[in-house]
């Protein structure tokens, strides 16, 4: 994939999707900062702006009217979108726990970001992708959304976060569906896990830096065009659905 490019990194303003926004400018692209919050996103576009051309574009994945004012700036200012990358999650913490026991508050408001946050987001903006030469989506997933591990007698106990991981499967069916519809297009949809990154996710807990999750994530979004789409992979690999 060629330089000069636009990408939009959902919930890009700190975490794996601002270290996925510096890695795509320093590759020449254009990239949109999508932030729900204007202070914290134009903060976040001007501490890289020594990495290229990153841009704030507001955008609350929640909210259906700011999803369609981001398309519509973005539209006016770059006409089409090559890559779209909905990072924007949230992950409940102490809420959270297994589903005999998780609040069925916790589980809409986890789906609201993580499921249907990134639905409505590829709804509106896909027009925009499918004028791009060989547009690429691609959808933060995590392998406790994986069924294969989570059911496999070898897996280690995944922590009791049944809302989180949840979304993450039906996330990861977005990714299929949404890859089986444009199976004759040259958009590709894959899904990502990016490791456990040390972010406000985990109250900053993993163990490895964000740059290196992002370094999944831009591998998934400059995929050449002899890349797989309908798939779901992290650093090491296939990960099982």
């Amino acid at each position: 994939m060629t330089t000069h490019q636009t990408a939009l990194v959902t919930g890009a303003n700190k975490g794996i999707g601002f270290e996925t926004a510096r890695q795509l400018a320093q590759r020449g692209l254009t990239v949109w900062l999508g932030c729900r919050d204007q202070s914290r996103g134009e903060a976040a576009a001007k501490a890289l702006a020594a990495d290229g051309d990153v841009r704030f574009v507001r955008l609350n994945v929640t909210d259906i009217a700011s999803i369609q004012a981001a398309r519509e700036h973005i539209a006016e200012q770059s006409g089409a979108l090559d890559i779209l990358i909905n990072n924007a999650g949230i992950a409940l913490g102490d809420q959270e726990g297994p589903p005999s026991t998780v609040g069925s508050e916790t589980i809409k408001k986890t789906l609201d970001v993580n499921f249907y946050g990134t639905l409505h987001v590829t709804q509106v903006f896909l027009p925009l992708v499918r004028k791009a030469d060989a547009g690429r989506i691609v959808n933060l997933g995590s392998s406790m959304g994986s069924l294969t591990k989570l059911t496999a007698p070898e897996q280690p106990p995944f922590a009791m976060a049944y809302a989180y991981a949840a979304s993450k499967t039906l996330a990861n069916t977005l990714t299929g569906w949404f890859a089986a519809e444009l199976k004759d297009t040259p958009v590709k949809v894959n899904s990502v896990c990016p490791g456990f990154n040390a972010t406000d996710l985990n109250g900053n807990t993993g163990t490895q830096h964000p740059s290196e999750g992002a370094k999944v994530v831009v591998r998934a979004a400059t995929l050449p065009a002899d890349g797989p789409s309908g798939s779901f992979f992290d650093a090491a690999g296939p990960v099982g659905w």
